[in-house]
């Protein structure tokens, strides 16, 4: 993939990737609109191949849609390359970023953080649930993942190669690792609110044990083929 550079100021993409996703992406394009702060400079809606009401209920809101080939990586890439802004910002459908989001997260890369996200909560008062949100406070790589939004400079982002295409699950958490490798990853303190959604139907224990395996499995050694075929037949999508 490569990535063109435009001369821009410091100003916001946000990158969205989606699949059938009409129940969600209204909701959240109006609530980027409210919760915006002033630097936020385009949306973009990456889709994957919908064939329900998301691209239509997208256009509708006056937002920019990209079709792309299907996997999370491959649209977020596709979605990096027309962005015209200086800072990406990748967020999941079902995640709300805070007030002012846009606002915090220029402020962070003025004061020269390239690349971090929020700290998360889920939209669900489950003590399991708000533990486990809780370690998304502390600045270690074990502690990140996808549903925390991130934030990287085009610059950094085109450095780094982009999001790996191999993995078909796993690649937020494989790009934030090299991210933790080249430069000082921040961590806001204002929250993200994620959607339980995937815990309800999986199952809140069981489903955090699957992605604990998976994350033990890659520190073993596992590649993106393995990942993927144990994702496939333990958590229901």
């Amino acid at each position: 993939m490569k990535f063109v550079s435009k001369n821009n100021s410091n100003t916001i993409s946000i990158v969205i990737p989606v699949l059938n996703e009409e129940k969600c992406i209204g909701p959240l394009l109006d609530h980027l609109q409210e919760l915006r702060a002033g630097q936020l400079h385009e949306i973009l809606v990456i889709d994957g191949g919908s064939s329900d009401n998301t691209i239509k209920i997208a256009e509708s809101k006056g937002e920019t849609v990209v079709t792309s080939a299907k996997g999370r990586a491959k649209q977020m890439n596709v979605g990096a390359q027309q962005a015209t802004g200086e800072i990406l910002y990748f967020l999941h459908v079902d995640t709300i970023p805070p007030l002012h989001f846009d606002l915090h997260i220029s402020n962070a890369v003025n004061h020269g953080n390239l690349a971090g996200c929020f700290r998360m909560k889920f939209d669900s008062d489950h003590w399991f649930l708000s533990l486990f949100a809780s370690f998304t406070r502390f600045n270690y790589k074990i502690c990140r993942g996808g549903d925390q939004s991130l934030f990287v400079t085009k610059k950094l982002f085109r450095k780094l190669g982009g999001f790996n295409e191999d993995y078909l699950i796993y690649e937020d958490s494989e790009f934030v690792g090299r991210l933790y490798k080249t430069t000082t990853f921040k961590v806001l303190p204002q929250t993200v609110v994620t959607s339980a959604r995937k815990y309800g139907s999986n199952g809140m224990f069981k489903l955090q044990y699957h992605f604990a395996v998976i994350h033990f499995k890659k520190f073993l050694g596992a590649g993106h083929e393995e990942l993927y075929d144990y994702y496939k037949k333990k958590i229901v999508v």
